[in-house]
């Protein structure tokens, strides 16, 4: 019988981000059971996302202080809490499970595990129908495929981002590795992965990535474009990291095809287009295509489906006749994202009808 913390964690993190939502088989509290002890998910429903030092964990749950700091650190060592490490402090606090604690599982993934995640992607861990729910993801156009006319907001290059980071870290992509564990696996690079600031020092602390220079990673830019790998930072101004995703292995981009029209979902400003006359038919763009959007007609010739169309402009690169284009959308579609991840927290909140303030404080 499953303990009753466990279901009171997963309704905790049911609040966060794109929630944790319930399910007929049950499969989301073996999750839990796998990942947390008792006393490990009790802990959590007592931390908020504000980060605190286990002195201010301590006093407010009446806790050894001592304790308290050996139990937050091996919960942020098992990717359950995130740790900000400053020269005269420690903070913690509670992550999503996505994205959070799932990507935070790269040390300790394996079959069974990966598994019971495949299982809950299927059984509905992520539905981002508008409305709904928001993207924690957002895509970033490759630059060589915008028209150099159109100006180019900083947050919307990757590149751009990358130059002002002072601190970058290098992990393997978790989802791959899920899939490659189900042997379900592509053959796209697996050491893609990208974080930032305190959050590149938590991949590197938690032996889950290394860190590497700002060339570094352009350069691992250059290895994703060719690929074609999709360019998703997380869903604002100054992201804390980067993924560099493929339709095949991809959480976000396989619930994304699910959709009947994922183009509706993603913060993306722009959307493919071609020229008919120009396009010889060759498929190019529809191997390249991560979210299935394009087909031939019996021309032959690419066809987009702008509902589909996520406007990555993966197909744009490519094109040996230069036959296909990103065209901007209207200025009442185009979003700007969260300057933070508090606000992009917030604001997904919003959407989904939940609150940020822990369920144990909104109850007494």
């Amino acid at each position: 019988m499953t303990s009753p913390v466990y279901t009171r964690l997963r309704e905790q993190l049911d609040q966060y981000s794109v929630g944790y939502p319930a399910t007929a088989s049950g499969i989301e509290l073996k999750i839990l059971q796998r990942l947390f002890t008792e006393e490990e998910a009790a802990l959590y429903l007592d931390m908020t996302m504000m980060l605190e030092t286990p002195e201010e964990v301590a006093t407010r749950t009446g806790a050894d202080p001592a304790v308290m700091a050996q139990m937050l650190e091996t919960m942020a060592a098992k990717g359950l809490l995130f740790r900000q490490r400053r020269p005269d402090e420690v903070r913690y606090g509670a992550v999503a499970f996505v994205i959070g604690s799932y990507e935070f599982q790269l040390k300790n993934m394996d079959r069974e595990l990966a598994e019971m995640v495949e299982q809950y992607l299927e059984e509905g861990l992520l539905d981002f129908t508008p409305g709904k729910n928001i993207l924690p993801l957002r895509t970033i156009p490759i630059r060589q495929s915008i028209p150099v006319s159109h100006p180019v907001a900083p947050y919307a290059q990757a590149r751009e981002i990358i130059m002002k980071k002072d601190k970058i870290a290098l992990a393997d992509c978790i989802c791959r590795v899920q899939q490659g564990l189900l042997d379900k696996g592509c053959d796209k690079p697996l050491e893609v992965c990208l974080s930032f600031g305190s959050h590149a020092e938590y991949y590197v602390e938690n032996k889950m990535g290394r860190f590497i220079s700002q060339e570094e990673a352009l350069a691992v830019l250059d290895v994703c474009e060719k690929a074609g790998l999709v360019n998703q930072p997380a869903n604002m101004v100054n992201p804390g990291g980067m993924c560099n995703c493929c339709g095949d292995c991809c959480g976000v981009l396989r619930s994304l095809s699910k959709l009947p029209k994922p183009a509706e979902a993603v913060h993306n400003d722009y959307y493919a287009v071609v020229d008919a006359d120009l396009c010889t038919g060759c498929e190019t763009c529809m191997d390249r295509c991560q979210i299935a959007a394009i087909t031939m007609n019996d021309q032959p010739a690419a066809v987009i489906d702008r509902d589909r169309c996520i406007g990555c402009g993966l197909c744009v690169t490519t094109c040996p006749v230069e036959a296909i284009r990103l065209e901007l959308k209207p200025a009442e579609q185009q979003l700007k994202p969260p300057s933070s991840g508090r606000k992009l927290m917030t604001r997904t909140a919003k959407v989904r009808g939940t609150s940020l303030i822990p369920l144990s404080m909104i109850d007494q």
